[in-house]
């Protein structure tokens, strides 16, 4: 694994061309391939490319990713999973629950760094949930989500000394549930 972590990091940090779409397609492909940890692509782009520009880079590419996934599973899954599994009331009860969660909610599930992304896309995408929702949802939640996987990847023992990154995360957990409040009431999305 140190030696996988040590050709990726060189590959990123001293390809002039090879090294960005290196980092795009691990962010990328994450949101595809849920074995693939999120947490050290980011923390690899954090420190390659530092702490605003690997934030950018991980914000963008993670959206776009869960974008993808969404669409991906909407557009080949939903109608097969629709006829087939959803006459099972189990998971019938399960996906009316889902259909009916709310933004905030949302965003706060996908803002958990804990909470298996690729879980919440395929749900969200096999459910009624609009894209519009899914989208919001996506664009804030993942703020904090990608800032503590950069802050706490990259400073990890420093984060834990230092008591104030996470309670900015927690704050930042809080912004977020605030602004799905807004955007509810904004956008008219429930």
């Amino acid at each position: 694994m140190n030696n996988l972590y040590n050709m990726i990091m060189d590959i990123v940090t001293n390809s002039v061309f090879w090294g960005p779409i290196l980092a795009c397609l691990l962010i990328f492909v994450e949101s595809l391939i849920p074995a693939l940890p999120l947490f050290v692509f980011i923390t690899i782009i954090f420190i390659a490319y530092g702490y605003v520009i690997g934030f950018i880079i991980s914000y963008i590419l993670t959206c776009l990713g869960c974008f993808f996934m969404f669409y991906l599973c909407r557009t080949v899954l939903k109608n097969i999973f629709s006829k087939k599994v959803r006459k099972i009331e189990k998971f019938d009860i399960l996906m009316k629950k889902i259909d009916k969660i709310s933004l905030s909610n949302l965003v706060l599930l996908i803002a958990i760094p804990f909470t298996p992304a690729f879980l919440i896309n395929i749900a969200s995408a096999l459910s009624e949930i609009k894209f519009k929702k899914f989208a919001v949802a996506v664009l804030i939640g993942k703020v904090s989500l990608v800032f503590f996987w950069g802050f706490i990847g990259t400073s990890l023992i420093e984060s834990l000394k230092n008591p104030k990154i996470l309670l900015i995360i927690i704050i930042m957990l809080i912004v977020a549930y605030v602004l799905s409040k807004i955007a509810t009431k904004k956008l008219n999305i429930e």
